[in-house]
């Protein structure tokens, strides 16, 4: 593989992303629908084009970060995507870092590798600032010689990863993570309105909280947030909701109830409600002060 990397999709995780490679010495060359976001790639470094096709062109090692299943769909399947616009001469790969429908992301693996190219499952579980930091964890899925093949790269954007069989097995490792990861999350809020109401001090209940047995990683990512009232976003409601939702189907499929799941996207449906989706999503801890008060 050369040193060109191509970027599809510049939002919060492309640009960590984008951030990464750059600053071990690829070139990125990266498309997003928004104009914003390359120019942003540009202001970094790297080299924006026009369209999938330019990237696909250019490059055939490709990282994917959209939002939803059905954008990674249209930039595998869609006009001028990475199936039409490549090559299958050409040894390709794909490495799709957004949270899906595993079921989806099985079947469009299958059909890519049938049009010559490898498609692998990578999402990331941490934060994008995380990430940025080397500290989000890789969950890595796919056929493993491609996995191999671009392992400098994942190794570049996950220093920390691990491979874990076929596709769909990160999309899923990454669900159930993000599931208890979302409960973490929603009980610090709770136990922190909890400790408030009793008239705690935030900052030294955080700190006593931190070493003590109910310590988590979320406390570290969220708590100040919280405390502070800093709900700029790192990891959106809107996102954390999308997920929640698929979360909630794939049990559903196999007839696995998730009450305390199902709390949480009650929540979340509420954030959104008052306009808060495109904040982050330690906003909850709002949410669970309005509960209260009522």
């Amino acid at each position: 593989m050369s040193g060109e990397v191509g970027l599809i999709g510049i939002g919060f995780m492309g640009t960590v992303l984008a951030r990464r490679l750059l600053d071990a010495g690829y070139r990125v060359i990266g498309f997003d629908i928004a104009p914003a976001r390359r120019e942003e790639l540009k202001r970094m470094g790297g080299e924006p084009v026009e369209s999938v096709a330019e990237v696909v062109r250019r490059c055939q090692i490709y990282l994917i970060a959209v939002m939803t299943i059905g954008q990674v769909e249209e930039v595998v399947e869609g006009k001028g995507g990475l199936i039409e616009a490549g090559d299958a001469k050409t040894p390709r790969i794909a490495l799709c870092t957004s949270t899906c429908e595993p079921n989806r992301i099985e079947a469009l693996a299958a059909r890519a590798a049938a049009q010559g190219f490898a498609f692998l499952d990578t999402p990331v579980s941490g934060t994008s600032q995380q990430v940025l930091h080397g500290d989000g964890y890789g969950l890595v899925a796919g056929d493993r010689t491609a996995a191999e093949a671009a392992a400098p790269i994942i190794d570049v954007i996950y220093p920390r990863n691990q491979f874990l069989g076929p596709v769909g097995t990160a999309t899923k490792t990454k669900l159930a993570i993000n599931h208890i990861l979302g409960l973490n999350r929603v009980a610090l809020a709770e136990g922190l309105v909890f400790a408030e109401t009793l008239g705690l001090d935030l900052a030294s209940f955080l700190a006593a909280a931190r070493k003590s047995a109910a310590y988590s990683q979320i406390m570290d990512v969220k708590g100040g947030k919280m405390i502070t009232g800093d709900f700029a976003p790192v990891s959106k409601v809107s996102q954390h909701l999308k997920d929640v939702r698929t979360m909630l189907g794939e049990a559903g499929k196999r007839g696995q109830a998730l009450p305390f799941l199902s709390v949480l996207a009650d929540i979340l449906e509420a954030c959104e409600r008052r306009g808060d989706g495109e904040r982050d999503n330690a906003i909850t801890i709002e949410e669970i002060r309005r509960r209260s008060a009522a």
